[in-house]
């Protein structure tokens, strides 16, 4: 009886640290926006293609591992259900699809045909998921409470990186189709999301990164506009750039709430945000044609860069320590808001 007790004492611990939450999916999204950064700096020539299309095959790699772990942990568990029902991680289930999308756009540049098809793929799965997470925020007992930015990630940023995918294959109708679908979400579910952030409690401490997700949705919407009117700043491509801005400064007098945040998953939703931003700020430079614009893309290239660098080195180091998943691997929807108890 002891040796039985003694030999079942050790699981929980083991379960703990094999506890995989959806927004471990932000790490190979914030990847493949670092890519993105870099291939948009070769396309305005001020770099070789080698370091975009090397960032692409890491972050295929670490999406392609992500998956099979994920998927493998809910088969494990048969805890399919409970995770896309959670209220604070099922929209991070949605990063999983967008990352597929984009890296269709990536490999449609060397193999047209295959690359459209995970493209088409990963929209479809994308725009299935958002509309059927949608019809579950309306249907079920929500609480204002449970809401955080990530719930912008099935429909807004799903929406509009894939006007900005569309567009650069060539698919302008589909590219304007899903430019509205994105703005109009982003209408709704700001609105929402704005005044939850103003009137409810503060975010838990773990959820405090997730407001940088505020910044993707101006920067993700310029980017796609540039993309579909051929670079020409209008007056939306004006307004949007006006909005990012505002939104960026925001982020620097939030400053001081994200040091109260433990590290973990949650850091990731910088990484897409910010690298989104300095893309646009760089499409800016080249085609207002400012001066020193050369000189100004590296400064916002190389900060960036090596922020990136610090945030995966950290997170290495804290997965070789074991502190960087949750260690609570049980997903109820029922918790107390978080879904998750950092380590």
């Amino acid at each position: 009886m002891n040796r039985t007790m003694m030999s079942q004492t050790p699981q929980p611990q083991a379960a703990a640290q094999q506890a995989l939450p959806a927004n471990v999916f932000g790490i190979c999204f914030g990847l493949a926006g670092l890519a993105q950064m870099w291939t948009t700096v070769h396309d305005l020539g001020e770099t070789a293609l080698w370091p975009g299309a090397a960032l692409w095959l890491v972050t295929a790699a670490i999406w392609l591992g992500t998956v099979l772990a994920y998927v493998s942990r809910l088969a494990a568990r048969h805890a399919w259900r409970a995770e896309v029902a959670h209220p604070v991680q099922s929209p991070f289930v949605s990063l999983a699809a967008i990352v597929a999308m984009l890296l269709g756009v990536a490999v449609a540049d060397y193999e047209r045909p295959f690359g459209e098809g995970v493209f088409v793929a990963g929209l479809i799965l994308t725009v299935a998921f958002g509309s059927w997470i949608t019809a579950q925020w309306i249907t079920n007992d929500m609480r204002l409470a449970q809401w955080h930015p990530g719930y912008m990630l099935p429909t807004v940023t799903d929406g509009l990186l894939a006007a900005a995918s569309s567009a650069r294959l060539g698919h302008r109708t589909l590219a304007y189709v899903m430019f509205g679908y994105g703005v109009l979400c982003w209408v709704l579910l700001g609105s929402i999301l704005m005044l939850r952030l103003a009137t409810q409690p503060a975010l838990p401490a773990v959820l405090l990164p997730t407001l940088a997700i505020e910044v993707a949705p101006p920067v993700v919407a310029g980017n796609a506009w540039l993309t579909l009117n051929g670079g020409t700043i209008d007056a939306l491509a004006a307004g949007l750039a006006g909005h990012a801005g505002f939104m960026v400064l925001v982020q620097f007098a939030l400053i001081p709430l994200y040091r109260r945040a433990p590290f973990g998953p949650g850091y990731w939703a910088f990484a897409f945000s910010y690298t989104s931003a300095v893309t646009l700020g760089i499409r800016w430079l080249i085609v207002e044609h400012v001066s020193g614009r050369h000189a100004l893309t590296w400064l916002l290239v190389a900060p960036v860069t090596a922020a990136m660098a610090l945030l995966a080195a950290r997170t290495v180091l804290a997965l070789k320590n074991g502190t960087f998943l949750p260690q609570v691997p049980d997903i109820r929807p029922a918790d107390n808001g978080t879904g998750l108890k950092q380590g």
